[in-house]
């Protein structure tokens, strides 16, 4: 069986990246993880959907305010100077190039940048949502993600087949196996776990895979949850 990272330890791996009083907005579920694994030193401005500028930590169980909630319906605590605004506010930050960074989940990333984390299947939501925005409006665009589906196929491809988030748009792409920038060129490997060759790996992935340079090993904390 390959080895694997975890989400939580794939949440940490993407938070090391975060650069100090960024604005972040993390995609609904996975994502969502990211905010719990800031570098000590770090602090970044996470920015929700439905209204909050600097939300905290998930406060303890029995004492949630649940006027107080991210996009995702889980309740949050707030920072000192957190602010509230409309929707629509949220929204014209999105799309006016404040964030620095967006975190999504994926169902396909392509090689050049394309996103599907969205589908109309038996199981799918009924619309794309503020990911369209988020995906163009963000400065960067980073994806975390199992590096494979449920039954073995892979999520990094050449061409998505389901429908499309944004265009072009993902950067960086960390996995429960590497992690791969996307450039004019396709997918560039940048860390991959030890235990996995980069002939496992390349099996595992739907695109060709480029290699420059050293490739460092991708690691994370054991105990992460």
């Amino acid at each position: 069986m390959t080895p694997k990272l975890s989400n939580a330890q794939i949440a940490w791996r993407a938070a090391q990246d975060i650069q100090d009083a960024s604005y972040v907005n993390l995609g609904i579920g996975f994502p969502e993880m990211v905010a719990k694994f800031q570098p000590p030193g770090r602090q970044a401005i996470f920015h929700t959907e439905n209204g909050i500028l600097s939300f905290g930590e998930s406060p303890a169980a029995g004492e949630e305010d649940w006027d107080l909630i991210n996009a995702g319906k889980k309740a949050v605590t707030l920072k000192p100077g957190a602010a509230f605004f409309h929707h629509a506010d949220s929204f014209a930050m999105v799309r006016g190039g404040h964030l620095d960074v967006a975190i999504l989940g994926a169902y396909e990333v392509a090689e050049n940048g394309d996103l599907a984390n969205w589908s109309t299947g038996p199981k799918g939501v009924p619309a794309v949502g503020g990911a369209m925005d988020l995906v163009h409006g963000a400065k960067r665009v980073a994806v975390i993600t199992d590096h494979v589906t449920r039954d073995g196929r892979p999520k990094l491809v050449k061409r998505c087949s389901l429908p499309l988030t944004g265009v072009g748009c993902v950067t960086r792409v960390y996995s429960s196996l590497a992690v791969i920038d996307i450039d004019a060129r396709g997918f560039v490997l940048r860390e991959k776990l030890a235990g996995v060759s980069l002939e496992e790996l390349q099996a595992l992935t739907g695109a060709e895979l480029i290699i420059e340079g050293d490739i460092s090993d991708l690691t994370a904390p054991e105990d992460l949850k």
